[in-house]
């Protein structure tokens, strides 16, 4: 038997314990045929094997991405991406060149912009985006997202004038000397604009989907944990599957609110798409305080954040989760939030023990020895974003909010892989980036309590094979073994060789999905 495919002269990295490296591969149909060496996979090539030779370059699992929002993703596609600017002037020529190419009225939406990068090192004005564009509203969303800059436009079309009062938590900026409207609007006032603007059409919006896919694509990442947000976004799926537009294998995880509406999907359960988890939110965030904790916020002793649901209500929708046959997934962030998750998970496991049962707390952040021994002795999964950490340190003074010693605690990676627990890797694409190497270079070089920095190897598991394990699908991906699926990815360079802080300069050379080059750098 001849392969169709067959990457040769390549540093395999397979995940595969058994068998941990190989210089190369063979394909028949989407399947892997064999792994092992340049010579061993040579007597498989025949007149019609599409051979690639690598030369050296490195070739890994397709990576997983566990926590990605794919439609949040692809509007942002349609925003003006404004990280590099580094003018006043330079981000109004990037403006013209955009109004130039959009009809009139219509909403101009970017982001990424920070005045400390601009040479006249002060903020834009309504006034600097009124001389590009009169006509089309307009609003720019700082690096930081906490605040933003409008036109006149954008200001009359929600309303806004001098006589505004601003929101609870919110202010509207006027000029010190003529106390005229600057346009910048931080906090809860950017909300006043962010409420007329109008939502994009179903066909939109899957066109953007569409592009995120491609986008995800040249990330290197094959397979993606699709956290839904709205009802929508399954007409965003059915259309992409209608359309042949879905390149990535999805693992749908729903809010338990939307349990009612995926009936229909259930029949798509395949290797592109597969309705997987469904997700109770426990309590909100560390950055906004609404994380529910078991002590007050250190600057902030009147806030222990808040609860979403009681133990009991919690219970109850877990129940009618598993009886579904779905994974239960719990977004909990504080310490009092992951109690009260372990608590229900202790008793779901007592009630209704099963041993393939993969339950799943997502984006477990402040933790503490008792929790981690009770994750241990439930098995819970812990779904984690390192770009995440790194913010939550840098950005969203996780310093002030929580003191030092639950700070230690704080997304402890290290303390729960010696614990025994998979942890497994996402991005939280779009609030954070979507490449994978640069969350494994964030939790391999962390820089904030470097004792719980993991390893490269360990980083890499936790985009393959333990991502695979957490949607129950270790036995057709996830590692570079005979019989598995074949999505790869190939690197520029070997991460296990690179300095640390050099792996998110890897350069992504090619996706390979079921045996086909869906990417290719060159």
């Amino acid at each position: 038997m001849s392969a169709d495919l067959a990457l040769t002269d390549a540093h395999v990295l397979t995940m595969n314990q058994a068998q941990p490296r190989a210089e190369a591969i063979a394909v028949k149909g989407n399947r892997i045929l064999r792994v092992g060496s340049n010579i061993e996979i040579g007597k498989l090539i025949g007149k019609t094997t599409q051979v690639i030779c690598l030369k050296g370059k490195t070739v890994l699992p397709g990576f997983i991405d566990t926590h990605i929002h794919v439609a949040d993703f692809g509007r942002s596609l349609l925003w003006m991406v404004l990280d590099g600017v580094t003018s006043i002037k330079e981000l109004q020529d990037y403006l013209k060149k955009r109004v130039e190419n959009t009809p009139k009225g219509k909403w101009i939406m970017g982001r990424g912009w920070n005045q400390s990068c601009f040479k006249e090192k002060r903020l834009p004005t309504r006034f600097d985006l009124d001389a590009v564009s009169p006509e089309n509203p307009i609003v720019l969303y700082h690096q930081s997202r906490q605040l933003c800059v409008v036109n006149s436009k954008a200001l009359q079309l929600a309303g806004v004038t001098n006589q505004t009062s601003p929101p609870s938590g919110g202010v509207i900026d006027k000029a010190t000397e003529t106390a005229e409207l600057t346009g910048i609007l931080r906090e809860n006032a950017t909300n006043l604009i962010w409420a007329v603007i109008p939502e994009p059409s179903e066909e939109e919006l899957a066109e953007a989907a569409g592009w995120a896919c491609e986008k995800i694509l040249e990330a290197g990442v094959t397979s993606v944990h699709w956290m839904v947000l709205s009802s929508i976004e399954f007409s965003i799926i059915r259309m992409l599957l209608a359309q042949n537009r879905l390149p990535i294998r999805v693992y749908l995880v729903i809010p338990a609110n939307l349990l009612d509406n995926i009936a229909s999907f259930r029949s798509h359960d395949s290797l592109t798409l597969k309705v997987g988890g469904a997700m109770i939110s426990a309590d909100g965030y560390l950055a906004a305080k609404t994380a529910a904790l078991l002590q007050p916020y250190s600057d902030d002793t009147a806030n222990n954040g808040k609860l979403l649901c009681t133990q009991t209500e919690m219970y109850s929708v877990a129940t009618k989760i598993l009886k579904m046959g779905l994974q239960l997934v719990i977004h909990a962030m504080g310490d009092r939030a992951v109690d009260v998750a372990l608590a229900t998970l202790e008793q779901v496991s007592t009630e209704t023990p099963r041993k393939d049962r993969r339950n799943r707390i997502e984006q477990a952040a402040v933790l503490n020895k008792g929790l981690i021994e009770r994750m241990k002795r439930q098995k819970v999964i812990v779904s984690v974003q390192p770009c995440v950490i790194a913010s939550e340190f840098s950005v969203w003074s996780a310093t002030e909010h929580l003191g030092s010693e639950r700070n230690r605690w704080l997304y402890p990676l290290k303390a729960l892989l010696k614990g025994g627990l998979r942890v497994v890797g996402g991005s939280d694409c779009p609030m954070e980036p979507l490449n994978p190497l640069l969350g494994i270079q964030m939790a391999v070089a962390r820089e904030y309590f470097p004792e719980e920095r993991i390893t490269v190897d360990e980083a890499l598991r936790i985009y393959t094979i333990d991502a695979a394990y957490s949607s129950s699908e270790e036995s057709i991906k996830g590692s570079i073994k005979l019989g598995k699926i074949a999505d790869f990815t190939v690197l520029s360079h070997n991460p296990l060789s690179m300095s640390p802080h050099t792996i998110k300069d890897i350069a992504i050379e090619m996706t390979i999905v079921g045996g086909q080059v869906v990417y290719s750098k060159h």
